[in-house]
């Protein structure tokens, strides 16, 4: 008698609760969120769908909020990691490292990230929120912080505004040819413009 099955094919039943456990929640994560939204998507159906304890989204997360910012933000969530990555390195190309950096974590769930963002910050104020408080505070603020840019809060919403219009149209409108572009054209023609928010002239 075989196993049974979740609708993404990975077996039902319990896991241990071990590092895979966390891998399986996020999987899963990206999945529902994606299907649902953050409005929609519970705890338990996620944690069935990994096949674990619901409890362990609280061990590993902290909640529902915490799981999704580190399942569909996924940038990775930690701002230290994201200035670690694109912060070091010339100046003059720190726009081409984000862009870089963004799309080719979206591009490696196949666009459900970033799908999964736009369902839900459209239906829940709480995934809104996670959205604002982890692009603009923790990564752009802390980017330009780090850069010595100045007029910071100005030049991190910039920074924010084009990576969600990229995302848009790259993901949810599938507007071509930016759908299809591959990630370096997308830094050569994007970038530009990105590097001209963090270090250019705004006047």
């Amino acid at each position: 008698m075989t196993s049974a099955k979740s609708p993404s094919g990975r077996r039902r039943g319990r896991r241990p609760a071990g590092q895979d456990t966390r891998e399986a929640l996020l999987a899963a994560a990206r999945e529902v969120f994606a299907e649902s939204g953050y409005d929609g998507a519970t705890v338990r159906a996620i944690a069935a769908r990994a096949g674990v304890d619901a409890a362990m989204v609280n061990h590993w997360f902290r909640g529902k909020e915490g799981l999704f910012a580190q399942a569909v933000l996924q940038v990775p969530f930690d701002p230290r990691d994201v200035l670690d990555t694109v912060v070091p390195g010339d100046p003059a190309r720190l726009g081409e490292r984000i862009i870089r950096a963004f799309v080719t974590r979206w591009d490696g769930a196949g666009g459900a990230v970033f799908t999964a963002l736009i369902r839900s910050v459209t239906t829940r104020p709480e995934a809104l929120r996670v959205l604002r408080e982890v692009l603009i505070r923790h990564i752009f603020a802390g980017v330009t912080e780090a850069a010595g840019c100045d007029q910071p809060e100005l030049r991190a919403g910039l920074c924010a505004t084009q990576m969600i219009g990229l995302g848009m149209a790259r993901y949810v409108a599938e507007f071509e040819p930016i759908a299809s572009a591959d990630v370096e054209t997308l830094v050569a023609t994007i970038a530009p413009t990105l590097q001209r928010y963090l270090t250019g002239p705004l006047d």
